[in-house]
């Protein structure tokens, strides 16, 4: 539909400005094109077909919530028109209105429940809303229409991939490759599925294929950056990242991986120069901030440390394992309030994250808060039981308690475990002491005031 069969009437003039629209649009020049078409709609406002084409235009920006509101209007002068209420639902998903996507596609399906677009992109609403089933059985409707459709498959490898099935979504995308092998970034989401599946040989054939069709694909060559890492081909990832520096210098992302290969190669001092040149960047980038406080405090710069992990945990965090490390660090510091704040937070994202709970308890225990160190040291055990340092730090909160046979249960499976851990043969020595005294306390109590 997109500036095609548009009746103008006498509106000369409009029809000048759409086409010329077109030929903007069909260079990629859409700043341009929505002035024609605005200009267009100025003369002619109740043309549907102007509405839908800058909706189209709106699109290709990234201006979804303008581009629904433009879908809105041309529906109103068209109701019932299939190209529009699926462009439109397709919107309503871009922005997350889901349900208003979902009963758009009913809508259309109701109207002609031949219409394929309707299934193959409600697969997409249904896999963002995690409804992975409906999501299939829309691939299933789709097929029975066009056996053959390239996006279908594109799609519903989507929804595979979203819930881990690795190998169904590479058949899936391999097929979309065999049946279009144009499609966007196919070959990077079949070297993605195979590297999440563990098949790495396949998945570097595959970033190499899609870096041969697109050397300039920032996206591609990062991600494939990272897989170099990933699979400990640092100097080949090196030279990813300073690619992407080539293509865009201000790539900050490019900088911190840099720094993480330096870092690597114990080159502290050049990793430091490169996180900060990335956060130089970028300063709501996720990573650097946390590296220049370990730096810092391997140094013993405290003060620049807390500063540096306080930056970062501004950012949106929702890695587990680096917020135990920012917790821990502020636990060196002795800033026991954010390291809680750390630890708590990596709880909320992983349950059963048993480091975080093992600081937990060790906070708690500083605090002298006893009772509620041996809880979390418990429930620290329970999830991982031969961590020789909860048990070692569990037996001396039993002893500050005077749970003399928990503390030496404690002491004997951590010895079982690190029969040469001196802290262990201290507390030994401590047990044996308690021991003597609870036994001379009883002994005298034998003999009343």
């Amino acid at each position: 539909m997109l500036f095609d069969e548009m009746e103008f009437g006498p509106y000369d003039k409009a029809e000048q400005k759409a086409r010329e629209a077109f030929e903007l649009y069909e260079d990629g020049k859409m700043s341009q094109a929505l002035d024609e078409l605005e200009t267009a709609l100025d003369i002619n406002p109740a043309c549907g077909s102007l509405h839908f084409n800058k909706a189209l235009t709106l699109d290709a920006i990234g201006r979804f919530d303008e581009a629904i509101t433009e879908y809105e209007t041309a529906l109103q002068l068209n109701p019932d028109d299939l190209e529009i209420l699926n462009s439109l639902a397709v919107d309503y998903t871009r922005a997350g209105q889901y349900d208003l996507g979902i009963d758009t596609f009913e809508h259309i399906q109701q109207l002609d429940p031949t219409f394929e677009p309707a299934y193959c992109n409600r697969i997409i609403t249904y896999t963002e809303m995690g409804l992975h089933d409906l999501a299939e059985q829309m691939f299933y409707l789709a097929q029975q229409i066009k056996p053959d459709c390239a996006l279908c498959y594109y799609n519903v490898g989507n929804s595979l991939f979203a819930r881990g099935e690795y190998k169904r979504a590479i058949r899936c995308w391999l097929r979309t490759a065999e049946l279009d092998p144009t499609h966007p970034q196919i070959n990077y989401r079949i070297a993605q599925a195979y590297w999440s599946d563990g098949q790495f040989d396949r998945s570097r054939e595959h970033f190499l294929v899609e870096l041969r069709a697109n050397p300039g694909d920032i996206d591609v060559i990062f991600d494939f950056g990272l897989f170099l890492l990933k699979t400990g081909d640092l100097e080949s990832g090196k030279e990813k990242f300073n690619r992407i520096l080539e293509l865009d210098p201000d790539f900050a992302a490019a900088l911190f991986y840099l720094g993480e290969i330096a870092f690597n190669n114990d080159d502290h001092e050049r990793a430091a120069e490169l996180y900060n040149q990335a956060l130089g960047k970028d300063d709501t980038l996720q990573g650097p901030c946390y590296r220049l406080a370990q730096h810092a405090l391997s140094r013993g710069r405290e003060s620049e440390a807390k500063a540096y992990l306080m930056s970062e945990l501004k950012l949106a965090l929702e890695d587990a394992g680096t917020l135990v490390s920012m917790g821990s660090m502020f636990l060196t510091i002795g800033d026991l309030g954010c390291a809680t704040h750390c630890m708590l937070r990596a709880v909320d994202i992983d349950c059963a994250n048993a480091d975080a709970y093992y600081y937990l308890g060790v906070i708690s225990a500083i605090k002298g808060d006893f009772e509620d160190a041996a809880e979390l040291f418990g429930h620290t055990l329970d999830i991982r039981n031969e961590h020789v340092p909860t048990l070692r730090d569990s037996a001396w909160v039993c002893l500050e308690m005077g749970r003399l046979s928990e503390a030496a249960e404690r002491i004997s499976r951590a010895r079982g475990l690190d029969a040469d851990d001196p802290q262990l043969k201290k507390l030994e020595r401590r047990l044996a002491v308690a021991r003597a005294r609870q036994r001379i306390t009883g002994v005298l109590g034998q003999f009343g005031p």
